[in-house]
């Protein structure tokens, strides 16, 4: 499990975050905290992998917090959550190592988005020593630089496509229906069948159409 600690001065967005984290697996709360002091002991105690950090919070700014951070050496990875639509203080940001920048008020999906991204990289660089280019360019673009172009161009979420794909892929040979995925991953049923017939004409599933007694055959998929 990736540890989070959210640093949110706000109660009620501090909870919607805590909630919206609780639906993406994989991650699990250490602390929310509302100022930086605290947001330093839990740093110091928990060693959280990835801080969910506000800026502009009470007296204080985010940006100071992300600094100690970076000049105590701890490793820790960060996505920025804030109001400031500024380039300066995007710039600011990406120079100082944030791995995402959302800008409030943002959906669910775009949040989850930023965590299965982070989540992708974090596992895969956690259990390889040496990296290909072609996955660092994978990594660092946000995507699969193999996948074709176009298809994201045609109405095709890059992190949707990713996310159902990854539940598909750690299944092996185990077979998932729409509704299997649709209800694991909280994604409507209707897009779900739209990926998995875009995965299917790349050969990277394999449908089973299963007929029953009555109604219509159920259609089974699984990694090639």
């Amino acid at each position: 499990m990736i540890g989070v600690m959210i640093v949110e001065d706000d109660p009620m967005v501090m909870e919607i975050n805590s909630k919206f984290l609780k639906r993406v697996e994989g991650f699990t709360l250490y602390k929310g905290v509302s100022n930086l002091e605290d947001a330093k002991k839990v740093m110091l105690s928990k060693r959280p992998d990835l801080v969910l950090l506000d800026v502009y919070l009470p007296n204080e700014n985010g940006m100071d917090f992300l600094n100690w951070i970076r000049n105590q050496g701890l490793d820790a990875d960060i996505i920025l959550i804030t109001a400031d639509k500024s380039i300066e203080r995007i710039q600011q940001a990406f120079r100082y190592g944030v791995v995402d920048y959302l800008i409030k008020p943002f959906r669910f999906e775009r949040f989850k988005e930023a965590l299965l991204q982070y989540k992708d990289r974090f596992e895969n660089f956690k259990n390889s020593e040496v990296i290909e280019q072609k996955d660092l360019d994978r990594y660092l673009s946000g995507q699969n630089l193999a996948q074709n172009e176009e298809d994201f161009t045609k109405g095709i979420n890059k992190y949707t496509y990713q996310a159902i794909w990854g539940k598909i892929e750690v299944g092996g040979d185990e077979y998932y229906t729409a509704e299997n995925l649709a209800e694991m991953l909280q994604i409507a049923r209707v897009t779900v069948r739209r990926y998995l017939e875009l995965m299917e004409k790349e050969e990277k599933i394999y449908k089973l159409v299963e007929y029953g007694k009555v109604g219509r055959p159920q259609h089974k998929y699984r990694k090639v």
